[in-house]
């Protein structure tokens, strides 16, 4: 078997279940948007309250995600994913119990928490299994979850919100217990299919292994770091955060948003699921094909800046429509801009980064990027409150698409030098 077929045969083994695995992992996060459209009315939430509890997930989120990494680099995989899990989907099943404002700021804080070591440990999961040159294509798949989360999470959090008066509960706590327990089922799946590392592999020949090991430590040779500290102080790892920043203030401002924002255009609750859905079907084809391009290319500044670009365009095209299908046609293409990049994008660390570097530098680009996602649907609902519309937010989130993009640009020559050549599948 072929080198190629044997990272195609890791792929097909794993990344079917780490995606599945993500995509409860994103509903759990952002189906606090749907619940929205029911919950802040039974319990008295302004905007301003509700896009607060929504984005102070992220500080429990952004608090925890570098140790989370450390954890996983120590004690491996197949343990930590099912700590993750397990206590995720409790603390996901618990928002089911919110009465007011505090207790909706406690539960979220500690779900992010919860959650704060799943993505960047998958991140650098994949760096434990996939050579450099594959990697833009893995990582687009893996991301791919996050719109298939919302095509999917959109339909079933409002049908499911359809459920309110059964049992004495209401349609939203139906949803936040219904779409938490998968969480905490699949950790114990996880026990069973995901291996620390190759050399645990039980599906892999010995052969297999040794040529898998081989070539990873040939690209973790070509690495420039391989210590946590001098990671953490590089230029290019906090230059990469703040491009992260600027994106997520513009995906989590417009996601966590999107379904108040289909339902005031005059959608019941149950359309509004579809809509959003809709929205996303976009984004999910074109960032697996722009990932793919990107590795088949062997080039990454480019494929990180011309999605962001063009999400800054959606975004401000989106704030001065006056239209309701260009608003959500604009909004659209703004999702495929956050989106589309993620491939390209968080293969860059790991074109300098190895080993405990690794671990340490993928989550403090994700630390800083979480602010993104605290600033954004706060920020969101600050605007809405005090202007009474969403163009203001729009149009701020669409400079910082565009500031993240012009980073990207500024930083290309360095980058750029570091990039390396993908082997066409």
């Amino acid at each position: 078997m072929t080198e190629d077929q044997i990272f195609a045969r890791i792929a097909r083994r794993l990344l079917p279940f780490v995606m599945l695995l993500y995509v409860v992992n994103y509903i759990d996060r952002v189906n606090v948007g749907f619940a929205a459209l029911t919950m802040n009315k039974d319990l008295g939430l302004s905007p301003a309250v509700f896009g607060f509890g929504a984005s102070i997930f992220f500080i429990g989120y952004l608090i925890f995600q570098v140790p989370a990494n450390l954890i996983l680099d120590k004690i491996g995989a197949r343990r930590w994913v099912f700590i993750i899990l397990a206590v995720w989907g409790v603390l996901s099943a618990c928002n089911a119990f919110i009465v007011g404002e505090y207790s909706f700021y406690v539960i979220r804080f500690f779900l992010g928490i919860a959650e704060a070591g799943f993505f960047p440990g998958m991140l650098l999961y994949m760096t434990f299994w996939f050579p450099q040159s594959w990697r833009s294509r893995f990582v687009g798949v893996f991301m791919a979850a996050i719109p298939l989360a919302n095509i999917i999470g959109g339909p079933l959090s409002t049908t499911i919100l359809g459920l309110d008066g059964v049992g004495g509960l209401h349609g939203w706590q139906w949803m936040f217990i219904l779409e938490g327990i998968p969480a905490s089922v699949l950790g114990f799946v996880s026990l069973k299919l995901l291996p620390d590392r190759p050399a645990s592999a039980s599906w892999l020949t010995d052969e297999e292994k040794r040529i898998v090991i081989a070539r990873l430590k040939t690209d973790e040779g070509s690495s420039e770091h391989h210590d946590f500290w001098p990671a953490l102080t590089d230029a290019r790892v906090i230059a990469l955060g703040l491009v992260l920043l600027g994106n997520q203030v513009g995906l989590y401002g417009v996601q966590l948003w999107l379904p108040q924002i289909v339902k005031d255009m005059g959608f019941s609750n149950f359309q509004t699921g579809f809509v959003v859905a809709l929205c996303f079907i976009a984004a999910m084809i074109i960032m697996i094909y722009w990932a793919r391009r990107s590795d088949a290319k062997g080039e990454r500044i480019w494929h990180v800046a011309i999605p962001l670009l063009l999400g800054a365009f959606g975004l401000m095209v989106a704030a001065v429509a006056q239209s309701n299908f260009l608003v959500l046609f604009s909004l659209a293409v703004a999702l495929v801009g956050t989106l589309a990049y993620n491939g390209p994008f968080f293969s860059l660390p790991s074109t300098f980064l190895a080993g405990t570097a690794a671990a340490g530098g993928v989550g403090f680009v994700n630390t800083i990027g979480s602010l993104g996602r605290f600033i954004g649907p706060y920020g969101v609902g600050v605007l809405k409150e005090s202007s009474g519309g969403y163009a203001s937010a729009m149009a701020a989130m669409g400079v910082c698409m565009l500031m993240s993009g012009l980073i990207v640009l500024a930083m290309g020559r360095k980058m750029g030098a570091r990039n390396v050549a993908a082997k066409p599948v």
